[in-house]
């Protein structure tokens, strides 16, 4: 066990391994169909767990990384900003555009996408939920924008992963604040439309 558990990577295979045993074992039992709800409700999942690390990691940065980095001692800032910061950042970005091109995928298995973007405009009749969910969708994409084009541009210059002016890095430092909070603000909302619309709705 002790082998599994002291590395990352192997711990995850096995995770997806049992991951795919349980579900599978339900497959065989006939409880679950391999239907178009099978493969909705997989992609759900992926969604599910892409989100988990992208708000997840959200959360850290604005939870525990901001407002505990003026605590710690200056000589030890370098291991936050040349090794801990780009490595979280990394799984952050991406775990953004998995989380919503998952969930476009998640919208396209129902055959609603377009119904969900347009904020239920573009359907035949007008269904609460399609608002409802599109308002989440788009909150998640503006969410992801700022990730990938204003959080991650501005994070480089103050972690001086890209070369620039001294006097530039402290202004991009709290653009990314600013704009990572902006999303910790979004956040809530948004996981309201993509946790209670499933429920409240059917």
């Amino acid at each position: 066990m002790g082998a599994i558990l002291s590395n990352l990577r192997t711990t995850v295979i096995v995770s997806f391994v049992l991951s795919a045993v349980f579900l599978g074992a339900y497959v065989m039992a006939g409880a679950i169909d391999i239907n178009a709800a099978f493969w909705q409700a997989l992609a759900r999942w992926t969604h599910v767990v892409a989100g988990i690390m992208w708000i997840g990691l959200l959360w850290y940065f604005n939870f525990v990384q901001i407002p505990n980095m003026p605590k710690i001692p200056d000589d030890q800032k370098p291991a936050i900003g040349k090794v801990i910061a780009p490595a979280a950042l990394f799984w952050f970005r991406w775990g953004a555009a998995f989380t919503v091109l998952t969930g476009l995928a998640v919208a396209a298995s129902r055959g609603l996408t377009m119904e969900f973007l347009s904020f239920g405009l573009m359907a035949d009749a007008y269904s609460p939920q399609y608002s409802f969910i599109g308002i989440g969708m788009w909150m998640a994409i503006i969410m992801a924008i700022n990730v990938w084009f204003v959080i991650w541009p501005n994070q480089k210059i103050a972690l001086g992963i890209v070369e620039a002016e001294a006097e530039a890095k402290p202004k991009a430092a709290r653009t990314a604040m600013l704009f990572s909070r902006t999303n910790t603000l979004l956040s809530f909302p948004m996981l309201i439309a993509m946790a209670m619309a499933q429920t409240i709705f059917g």
